[in-house]
């Protein structure tokens, strides 16, 4: 049974004994208050029967006249164009945009971004991340006393020894020169384990598809979700003698803040959230997350075809500008290699209906565009999480996401299988799914980048496969031990559909 999606890779209810469903973690605990946010700016023209569209041309040169006139007597009205890559942003209440701006001349496709009218019309995840106590933070603070230059919550981040990060840091913590862009929910960036590691001029809010940069627009409200403010502690928490540590805690870390408040994660805003990191010096993004509001966008759709190029263009400049791109392969322990795919989710923000997909031509993005790491979960054990999708030649790398404590428990003195990580307000939590291992391998990325600072993207991704541990696959895999197969896994020890080239290894991005 497939459990409905939620609408980014974020954390994942794990009660014990069960299997996983794709959702917001629904963990025990209170929902931490995060710092306060600037609003985003106002879309533009946004009415309740407007719908935001991208229209691809020719990249280089501003739309010319005739797609701007063609757009305009359409009933269109340009929120911003991203003349780079050819994607213009507009903003229409006419139901047949699409259909009659494709047939001008200039435009190579067009698509709705939504299906939902402006402003979004779906409610917000219900859930929270399970929240560290006094008790327990008492007792890690204690743990972590007896072990030198630990910080006082490290003893509970199993994750960090099972891709060697603790011995890396032992020769260095990255450089303050590396930059990780944070695509998702925002960052609150006055957290203690963040600020000392905070890129204000790579931070942005790009929900509307185009940049405010407002400060402390990249920030998320007390209402939405605290993902991104956990992804980012994962990769970059500070080495302080505060709260965890991260992967990478000497670089940079920036939010580009592309989800709206009722959660959505729409083409538009990914897009701006791409050139952005690509125009400010981002050597790394990590983007926990799929496009809103279709799981899989199948190209044979003149819409959806229309999103897949556009954030297609907007992640290749990002790359060509110097930034490697990391991405969460997904939570629904789908073989992104099978022959078809049940999709029950799309489009998510209205009234999803069951379609089959061929998930070669039906593309979850940013995850399966050409050039982006795709990376799977483990859990305690070393394990593919139950969780994770997977794939022979869809996977790139695995690296720690958590898993059930039914499952995969980890070694004493940590207790969670989860994932520990920084939440707003100042508080630390865990979350679990591949939206967790993501971060683990963007910081090992950016330990290659402060190793080998001139290092293109495509040779930082070189040395993160080579360097990665290869893992067999798990064969038979009854992660829940019922007797059943779970998940099947193809491949050799090096490259195969669950691990990828294998485990990712912060020792060696710091040694090679």
């Amino acid at each position: 049974m497939t459990a409905p999606h939620p609408r980014h890779r974020r954390a994942l209810a794990i009660p014990a004994g069960l299997a996983v469903a794709a959702s917001l973690a629904f963990l025990p605990g209170t929902p931490a208050a995060a710092a306060p946010a600037a609003e985003a700016a106002p879309s533009t023209a946004a009415d309740a029967t407007s719908l935001s569209y991208v229209v691809n041309v020719a990249p280089g040169h501003r739309p010319s006249a005739t797609v701007r006139r063609a757009i305009a007597k359409a009933g269109g009205t340009i929120v911003t164009s991203y003349d780079r890559i050819g994607v213009i942003v507009v903003h229409s209440a006419n139901p047949d945009f699409g259909k009659t701006v494709r047939k001008v001349r200039g435009v190579q496709s067009a698509g709705a971004t939504r299906t939902a009218p402006l402003p979004s019309a779906a409610t917000t995840d219900t859930g929270a991340p399970q929240v560290l106590g006094g008790e327990e933070l008492a007792a890690a603070k204690a743990s972590s006393a007896k072990a030198e230059g630990q910080d006082p919550l490290e003893s509970l981040q199993w994750d960090l020894p099972a891709i060697k990060a603790d011995k890396a840091h032992e020769k260095s913590l990255g450089s303050k020169k590396v930059t990780v862009a944070v695509i998702d929910t925002g960052v609150d960036d006055t957290h203690p384990d963040i600020a000392p590691n905070f890129d204000r001029q790579a931070s942005v809010n790009c929900v509307a598809g185009k940049p405010d940069t407002t400060d402390g627009a990249w920030r998320p409200s007390a209402a939405e979700s605290p993902h991104g403010t956990h992804v980012a502690g994962e990769i970059a928490a500070a080495k302080n003698g505060i709260g965890m540590t991260g992967v990478a805690p000497g670089v940079k870390v920036a939010g580009i803040k592309v989800s709206n408040p009722d959660g959505f994660f729409y083409t538009e805003a990914v897009v701006c959230g791409f050139m952005w990191a690509a125009e400010h010096g981002v050597d790394v993004t990590n983007n926990s997350y799929y496009t809103d509001p279709w799981y899989f966008n199948c190209k044979d759709d003149p819409d959806q075809k229309a999103l897949v190029e556009a954030v297609s263009r907007a992640s290749r400049y990002a790359e060509k500008k110097g930034a490697v791109n990391v991405a969460a392969a997904g939570n629904e322990n789908y073989d992104l290699t099978s022959d078809e795919i049940t999709d029950p989710s799309s489009p998510n923000d209205t009234t999803p209906g069951d379609r089959t997909v061929d998930p070669s031509k039906c593309l979850d993005i940013p995850t399966q565009l050409p050039g982006v790491v795709t990376v799977a979960a483990t859990g305690a054990k070393g394990l593919k999480s139950s969780f994770s999708n997977h794939g022979l030649g869809v996977i790139d790398i695995a690296a720690p996401g958590g898993d059930s404590t039914a499952y995969q428990t980890p070694e004493p003195p940590a207790t969670s299988g989860l994932i520990l990580g920084t939440l707003p307000g100042g508080k630390w939590g865990y979350m679990a799914g591949t939206s967790m291992a993501s971060p683990h391998v963007a910081g090992v990325a950016a330990l290659i980048k402060s190793t080998h600072p001139y290092a293109s993207p495509a040779m930082v991704k070189a040395l993160l496969y080579a360097e990665a541990d290869a893992t067999a696959c798990t064969d038979p895999y009854d992660i829940d031990g019922d007797g059943k197969v779970d998940a099947v896994c193809e491949g050799p020890k090096n490259r195969n559909g669950f691990y990828g080239w294998g485990m990712a290894d912060a020792l060696d991005a710091v040694t090679w």
